[in-house]
């Protein structure tokens, strides 16, 4: 039960003639199947049994794909200065444009298939269980262009839209601020390592990174609001050329939802983003505050600082805490604690982060994580073994019916911290500052996921509203981004202390293959709570349902995984409602845990 992993269930070691022979057979499979699948006519009756094999090939190369992709995330972020396993990372390049371009001739079967041809394919007893993902394929082939214009497209995004993701990428890996703390001294700070000042018990601290790490953005301003245009203008060309109605429909797709669900769930966010404010209130008091600057979001609340708690103390709280409530999921964390599935251990040479991965071959998952003490850490760990626990719940299913997207990729996960948090509220003896502390990231989540998140969205929808008649100057950027949030933070954030350059700062609006990368993260923080409110509700008999929903989430859109496995509407308001309702007893418990610790009631 060590806090370090074994990852020899993949390969006997980095070095063995094994992994070796296993990675060149992928590369040459995934080489001639691609020559095969180029070769093929269209589908039809004559090539349906071509294409099946072709689907099946394809199937065995992910599943190995993922199989090596996975050993080598853990190596390299176990080990992160040893430069052989970083070569490793860079070389899986290859294998994945070659199972992208796989993937690029079965759009071309199914997209030009008719309803008769896809329905043959669809009905082949061997793709049983592959349904919902060819015929999301089939969807996305729908919204290509003829297939000339779509490898020119291809082809002008290394040096275009990708050129100008890495381009942020490079400003913003090298821009750093001088950061003058409250003593006087002065530092030259990365503005990578920016969030975790900002997050400093001090709240000096945290003004000057944030003052100083906004003059840093202010001066590339510029550029970053020209690579900002750049890829949402490629997008909103392609989506044009596609046929894609509204800049939405993408993120719909790739998130496997359906508009109707983000609708009924943003309506039900907009309800609830009063009670989110209170708890962002109650922190601001403790402050000692009117209400919060956007440089206190994610400070902690000021609390006497807990115990440090053992790694063996935190393993054993939450595997408590699941065997209280949910027995199969603390089995889960025996098998992964004796097996060694954790990498915990706090050392140098680790990458910052936390994460879950998994083999489909050998049916174990691995959980990466730093674990130091905190009560935070605890948290984290119970979290990502949620991610673990679904990859479990999967055994069985086919890889193509694992192919889950983000929205349902936090499910299990946030509903593990679920159990961990209502076991932890439950421990005896829990000390009345622990209690506020757990109370008050229940809070913090609120102001995160119903708050933070959706004034991304809005900024961003808004943005693009814009960008669709022509380029958005930075300063305009910057007053979208101030009006987004005062709009969705109204009274609980300081008036004149936005974030105006928030739009420069976060990474996820420059992705360039992903747009907006934000409602999922409200999407699976609700849905999950919407679910932990179900288990309170009906006790165990809640729990075949729970799984048998995580078990069809890459089988179906989700509200057809909702409304065949737990009998829910994602499509109504109704449903997110209560899930943001079961957010007013931790908020109104917190209110008086703060009076209980600080000595009077919050102001």
């Amino acid at each position: 039960m060590e806090p370090t992993w074994d990852l020899s269930a993949y390969f006997p070691s980095f070095d063995s003639p094994e992994r070796a022979a296993f990675d060149s057979a992928l590369a040459s499979d995934l080489v001639a199947l691609l020559h095969d699948a180029e070769a093929l006519d269209a589908l039809s009756r004559e090539t349906q049994d071509a294409w099946v094999g072709v689907v099946l090939r394809y199937e065995d190369g992910l599943g190995r794909f993922g199989h090596t992709s996975s050993y080598v995330t853990c190596l390299a972020s176990a080990a992160a200065d040893d430069e052989r396993f970083g070569l490793a990372e860079g070389a899986l390049g290859a294998p994945r444009a070659t199972l992208e371009k796989c993937a690029g001739e079965l759009r071309r079967a199914l997209g030009a298939a008719s309803a008769e041809e896809l329905a043959g394919l669809l009905g082949d007893p061997r793709l049983a269980g592959a349904e919902h993902f060819l015929s999301q394929l089939h969807v996305d082939a729908q919204r290509r262009m003829p297939a000339a214009l779509e490898a020119l497209a291809s082809d002008l995004a290394t040096d275009g839209i990708f050129g100008w993701g890495r381009l942020y990428d490079t400003v913003a890996g090298k821009l750093s601020f001088e950061l003058t703390l409250p003593d006087g001294t002065h530092e030259v700070v990365p503005m990578a390592a920016r969030r975790s000042r900002m997050a400093d018990p001090d709240r000096a601290v945290r003004e000057a990174a944030f003052t100083a790490g906004n003059r840093a953005w202010e001066a590339v301003s510029d550029v970053t609001a020209a690579a900002l245009n750049r890829i949402s203008g490629t997008r909103l060309a392609l989506y044009r050329r596609r046929g894609v109605e509204h800049f939405h429909d993408a993120a719909l797709h790739d998130a496997g939802i359906s508009r109707r669900t983000l609708d009924a769930m943003n309506e039900a966010v907009v309800g609830g983003r009063p009670l989110a404010r209170r708890g962002l209130l109650l922190k601001a008091r403790a402050m000692g505050l009117p209400a919060i600057a956007w440089y206190d979001l994610e400070a902690p609340l000021p609390l006497p600082e807990t115990e440090r708690i053992p790694w063996e103390r935190g393993r054993d709280l939450v595997r408590r805490a699941f065997a209280g409530s949910y027995p199969a999921l603390a089995a889960h964390v025996d098998e992964a604690l004796a097996k060694r599935w954790i990498e915990a251990e706090p050392r140098a040479g680790k990458r910052p982060g936390a994460y879950c991965t998994g083999s489909d071959l050998t049916g174990e998952s691995r959980v990466f994580m730093t674990y130091q003490g905190a009560l935070g850490d605890v948290s984290t760990l119970a979290h990502e073994l949620g991610h673990s626990f679904h990859h479990h719940v999967l055994a069985g299913t086919r890889v193509l019916a694992r192919q889950y997207p983000m929205t349902l990729a936090e499910t299990a996960s946030t509903f593990a911290e679920s159990v961990l948090s209502a076991g932890l509220l439950a421990e005896p003896g829990i000390s009345a500052a622990a209690r506020a502390q757990l109370l008050g990231e229940v809070a913090g989540d609120a102001a995160a996921f119903l708050l933070d998140v959706p004034a991304r969205f809005l900024f961003e929808s808004r943005f693009y509203e814009l960008r669709s008649q022509g380029e958005v100057p930075a300063s305009r950027l910057s007053s979208l981004m101030v009006e987004a949030q005062r709009e969705v933070f109204d009274e609980a954030l300081q008036v004149g202390a936005e974030d105006p350059l928030f739009w420069a700062s976060k990474l996820h609006f420059f992705i360039p293959d992903l747009s907006f990368y934000n409602f999922p993260y409200t999407f699976g923080y609700l849905l999950s709570r919407g679910l932990y409110a179900r288990f309170t509700e009906e006790g165990p008999s809640f729990l075949p349902r729970y799984e048998a929903f995580l078990r069809a989430t890459g089988g179906a859109l989700a509200h057809e995984v909702a409304r065949a496995s737990i009998g829910e509407d994602l499509e109504s308001p109704e449903f997110w409602a209560r899930a943001i309702a079961t957010l007013e007893a931790p908020i109104a418990e917190l209110e008086a845990a703060l009076g209980e610790v600080m000595g009077a009631p919050p102001p």
